[in-house]
């Protein structure tokens, strides 16, 4: 193993995943120096094993059940999907697994890729080691920022390695669907996985320990999705626990709390995530390894002058456009911080504070029907103290509802702040609903007075026609 000289930059990122490149691309756009440490692909988990492929194995899914759900062309599309072209438009948008393009998008920026596992040994010091055993120094002038990201949890149980259990990762860049999966969650992975791959040919078991599924939405988002599980095919069953779990002779054995024995092919673990921060070196300067990074508004590590974690790594918000906001904002403050320009919270952009990664989170479930949710569920705000409503209407009244889909199914609920009158949290679940979050989180974000939204028309026929359907109700009930 051999050490080659320091070599000094005003910023380090660690990680070059969605988040650590928006980072590299402010403080570049900033005139910084720049650079970028990764371990495995530039592009990160979004690009690789999380949105994209998802989201690619996902969209024929729900083309199909639209399609299913309209007189004209229901009857043409009754047929299995061909698994094997699904699979291959995932895989370009993997880019089959390269990452040629990404690295070249940082040299567009001006900013130098360090290839290897970085690890912090001394404050504003990242020691890089290559594939190769050769160790580089890189000191950072004003910032070292963590956007090392989230991994897969698995739970604790005997022989399971020995079974080698699918993650998040395998789920999504599978080769071919599996004959029988298990998944075990009720999350966002659990729910968009069994619905892909009961849609491609799998069949499907869903164990959830809970007693529904997205437990972080308004509860008639997780029972519609459930429904329309079972509906699929899906064998979802809620107050259910794995006990253990062992592969005998290339088959996974799945024994249940309530003595169930389940048998499958594969068994997919969906039960939440951890910082990807046990082996960077936080022992060095005090932190302990494997932790959430705590931070403040300009994604500061609390206590520290120069060290930042952005996205999953500081628990705010664990959605990789949620963690690009935050990039955008930590480049902002680290450049304004560099040039010395002090943060001042009156800055009219907000350009150096993060807010929305708390107060009005968007994010979509991409199941079939969609679930798309911003802000608070009416529970939350119960529990925060603030004095509510909630206005619920059923999609189907809406004409544009109709018009997508025969009996189109799904509901919206608005959560009002009763004393100021705006919008604390909408949730939104049905075909297409994808589409109507931003709308919302705009509504939530600026706090726009109902007073004010009543004059902002939706347009006829369309399913935005929902949001004066919901205004309406708040109005005369």
């Amino acid at each position: 193993m051999t050490e080659t000289d320091s070599i000094a930059y005003d910023v380090v990122v660690l990680g070059a995943g969605p988040v650590g490149e928006n980072v590299a691309d402010r403080t570049r756009a900033a005139g910084l120096s720049t650079a970028v440490v990764e371990s495995e692909l530039v592009g990160g988990e979004c690009s690789y094993w999380a949105c994209m492929p998802s989201k690619a194995l996902l969209r024929p899914v729900i083309a199909r059940a639209d399609a299913r759900r309209l007189p004209g062309l229901s009857q043409s599309v009754q047929g299995p999907l061909d698994t094997a072209a699904v699979l291959a438009r995932r895989d370009e948008y993997t880019s089959h697994w390269k990452d040629d393009g990404q690295v070249r998008w940082l040299d567009g920026i001006g900013a130098d890729l360090h290839r290897g596992h970085g690890r912090l040994t001394a404050p504003r010091t990242v020691e890089v080691t290559g594939s190769d055993g050769v160790r580089q120094v890189l000191t950072a002038r004003h910032a070292v920022v963590v956007c090392t990201g989230s991994g897969a949890q698995l739970p604790d149980l005997p022989t399971l390695a020995e079974v080698e259990p699918w993650t998040s990762r395998e789920a999504t860049s599978a080769k071919a669907a599996p004959g029988r999966l298990v998944v075990v969650g009720g999350g966002v992975v659990a729910t968009e996985m069994a619905t892909a791959w009961q849609a491609l040919g799998s069949r499907v078991t869903l164990l959830v320990r809970g007693k529904g599924l997205l437990s972080r939405m308004e509860p008639f988002a997780g029972e519609l999705v459930a429904e329309a599980l079972t509906e699929a095919g899906v064998d979802v069953r809620t107050g259910t626990s794995v006990e253990a779990v062992t592969r005998e002779h290339g088959t996974v054995v799945v024994v249940t709390d309530g003595g169930d024995r389940i048998e499958a092919d594969e068994i997919l673990f969906a039960t939440g995530r951890v910082p990807r921060t046990a082996d960077i070196g936080l022992e060095t300067i005090g932190l302990e390894p494997g932790s959430w990074l705590e931070v403040d508004d300009s994604l500061r590590v609390t206590g520290s002058e120069w060290l930042y974690a952005v996205g999953d790594v500081n628990h705010r918000a664990l959605l990789t456009h949620q963690g690009k906001y935050q990039a955008r904002i930590a480049g902002a403050a680290i450049a304004a911080r560099a040039s010395g320009v002090p943060l001042l919270e009156s800055d009219p952009w907000g350009a150096h504070a993060a807010t929305a990664d708390h107060a009005a989170v968007p994010q979509v479930v991409f199941t079939d029907p969609e679930a798309a949710a911003v802000g608070l569920s009416l529970a939350e705000a119960e529990q925060a103290g603030h004095r509510v409503r909630a206005v619920d209407v059923e999609m189907s009244s809406v004409a544009g509802a109709g018009l997508y889909a025969e009996g189109y199914r799904g509901r919206a609920r608005m959560v009002v702040d009763l004393e100021r009158e705006i919008l604390l949290g909408l949730t939104f679940v049905g075909a297409g609903v994808g589409e109507l979050i931003h709308s919302a989180s705009i509504a939530v974000a600026g706090q726009v007075p109902i007073s004010r939204l009543w004059h902002a028309v939706p347009s006829y026929p369309t399913i935005s026609e929902v949001w004066l359907r919901l205004l309406e109700s708040y109005r005369d009930n």
